[in-house]
């Protein structure tokens, strides 16, 4: 019932998630050691005249961030020698006591958990178990109480060091059920201690070896967060529809241009003979920027200039026939300076190398409409 309550007491106060708690985890072990003395006098021996060599070894489980559970088995020595011994016995070890205890971290409790351990805390410890005196084969129940100052130590926090004031009562007799007992009567037996220990956290799932605060979100902000995602991925829904349908057009015009480049040249064409390069670039209709696909023509004129150091090219531009002439003539000449700018800009070759022409609409360089709207290479070196 004490460990229900104080759980229970522990969830309020446990005020920071923490991540899952394992059957493996937040688990410890320990060993200490101290002294102890009688609450009661008997014999020549009482309080801060009887004191007790006592070594314990304590294994304990974290089950929350305020609450966990230990096993605690110490072992009391003889320190006189003679039938008056503090504790009665002759043995070399005088009494031992196993007890159940729940712990209470104080200082998560009222100040909350940080996230790892503070450098001290105070634990309460509470609890009860059964205790034997061997020389006189006697024991029972037992209950204990005690306050750990514990300071946690290393980068990890994963060691402890505490310094355990406490006390341990038994019932009056005749249940005996203290081993410092001695037959008193109605007052109940027992000792005080005072011991010093040390305790090893091991390792979680976590990674740590202590709790782990856990990253949380309201639902509000994960509701926000999903809508941003949805209306990204329809974004590039769009976008791919957009990219798929650009690739299709780019797909039309390379294979009307194989098959122009197929159709032998015609002389009237060219007014005067003259040696025109290879590659033309292509313009959408209405249209005087280089498309990406195109850039592959531009970038050969330049290689070409800049193998042959001493030529140089004139860029005439053309347009379709539709539309307004003086609209057409203005969107030639727009053809041509923009392929010049490419090759200063992007290609770096020297502007004083290329001059430009624009030659208004035209439909004899091909049968077919969208060959007629490029600008085309001619080599003027000679």
């Amino acid at each position: 019932m004490l460990a229900v309550s104080m759980m229970t007491a522990s969830a309020f106060a446990q005020r920071t998630a923490v991540t899952a708690n394992k059957a493996g985890d937040n688990w410890y072990v320990g060993i200490n050691a101290g002294a102890a003395t009688p609450t009661n006098k008997f014999g020549d021996a009482g309080f801060f005249k009887g004191f007790s060599p006592e070594v314990g070894v304590r294994v304990g489980k974290n089950l929350t961030t305020v609450f966990g559970l230990a096993l605690d088995v110490n072992a009391y020595f003889l320190n006189k020698t003679d039938s008056k011994s503090c504790f009665g016995s002759k043995t070399f070890i005088n009494a031992t006591d196993f007890d159940l205890l729940g712990t209470f971290n104080l200082s998560n409790l009222f100040a909350g958990y940080q996230g790892q351990p503070r450098a001290f805390e105070v634990i309460g410890l509470i609890g009860g178990g059964y205790s034997r005196a061997w020389a006189e084969k006697q024991g029972g129940i037992n209950a204990k109480a005690a306050l750990d100052f514990a300071f946690n130590l290393g980068a990890a926090k994963a060691w402890q060091v505490y310094i355990e004031p406490g006390i341990i009562l038994g019932e009056p007799s005749p249940m005996y059920a203290n081993p410092f007992r001695k037959n008193l009567g109605d007052k109940w037996n027992g000792a005080i201690s005072l011991k010093a220990g040390v305790n090893y956290k091991f390792g979680t799932s976590n990674g740590t070896h202590n709790f782990k605060v856990e990253e949380l979100r309201d639902q509000a902000e994960i509701d926000a967060l999903n809508a941003k995602i949805n209306e990204l991925r329809s974004d590039v829904d769009s976008k791919n529809g957009q990219l798929n349908a650009a690739n299709q057009t780019i797909n039309d015009l390379k294979k009307k241009l194989a098959d122009c480049e197929a159709r032998p040249t015609t002389a009237a064409v060219i007014e005067k003979t003259e040696t025109v390069l290879q590659p033309i670039v292509i313009f959408r209709q209405g249209k005087s920027t280089i498309d990406a696909a195109q850039y592959a023509s531009v970038e050969m004129v330049a290689k070409y200039l800049r193998n042959h150091k001493d030529s140089k090219v004139l860029v005439r531009g053309y347009a379709s026939p539709e539309g307004n002439a003086e609209l057409n003539q203005k969107l030639s000449e727009a053809r041509a300076a923009a392929v010049k700018t490419a090759l200063v800009k992007r290609y770096k070759i020297a502007a004083d190398r290329i001059t430009t022409e624009g030659l208004g609409a035209t439909d004899k360089l091909s049968e077919e409409v969208d060959f007629n709207r490029v600008a085309m290479f001619v080599d003027t070196t000679k």
